[in-house]
């Protein structure tokens, strides 16, 4: 009889997590091609597409949780997000144990990006405000700013940060290689940002809640399937 209930039990859990909205966080700070947030509502990008596809290839609702940047670590802690992707383990102050990662998804190359300034070296840059988006950490950068040789000057997104580089408010800013390549796409050859260098490289992965309810193996197994099918290249090209 106890067989009976707990038996029960399990497949009245399965039953719910079935038809439980999987919960993605969504950066707010996230801009195009990562994501289009339009009234609080994530619509677009390349963030957009990797959820929809993995909460298909699930079978069940994805709902999307807007979360600010400062609070993205406290929505992890409370369990409030299920998963969490375009992430890396150097980004991150907690082990977050109740989460397991998946391997590497994407990379990540963050660029010196100029406008007519010489390239150059983000380490021989002379005694200057960088443009960067707040709350993120840059590990190649943080020993000048330690040293106060370089200071921030930051932006809510990435793409304000590309847009006051190309008015002049600063010569020189870190971007990502997507986020850069979004920005050109439109403008004249003449008035494209310029790589001046590469920083560094870095693997994402997402991390995914280990709980009942979300059936952590079963996401895990999809997203390393999406990985190695391709499909996450392909949703890459569609904003290169």
């Amino acid at each position: 009889m106890r067989f009976l209930a707990t038996a029960l039990l399990l497949t009245a859990t399965l039953a719910q997590a079935d038809d439980r909205p999987l919960r993605f966080a969504v950066v707010d700070s996230w801009a195009m091609p990562l994501a289009q947030i339009e009234n609080g509502e994530l619509t677009g990008g390349i963030m957009f597409e990797l959820f929809k596809e993995t909460a298909r290839e699930l079978g069940r609702p994805a709902a999307f949780h807007i979360v600010p940047r400062a609070r993205i670590e406290q929505a992890l802690l409370s369990h409030s997000v299920d998963v969490r992707c375009y992430v890396s383990r150097t980004w991150i102050e907690h082990e977050f144990n109740d989460y397991r990662w998946t391997a590497p998804l994407m990379v990540q190359r963050d660029l010196l990006v100029v406008r007519d300034a010489p390239a150059d070296k983000l380490e021989t840059l002379p005694s200057q405000s960088v443009g960067t988006v707040l709350g993120y950490h840059y590990p190649r950068l943080q020993p000048l700013l330690d040293s106060h040789w370089l200071s921030r000057d930051d932006a809510r997104n990435q793409e304000l940060v590309l847009k006051k580089l190309r008015i002049g408010r600063y010569q020189y800013a870190i971007s990502s290689e997507f986020a850069l390549n979004w920005f050109n796409r439109e403008l004249p050859e003449a008035e494209r940002l310029r790589i001046a260098s590469v920083i560094e490289e870095t693997p994402l992965s997402c991390m995914v809640l280990d709980a009942p309810e979300v059936r952590a193996d079963e996401v895990l197994s999809v997203l390393a399937k999406i990985k190695a099918s391709g499909k996450i290249e392909q949703i890459l090209d569609h904003y290169r």
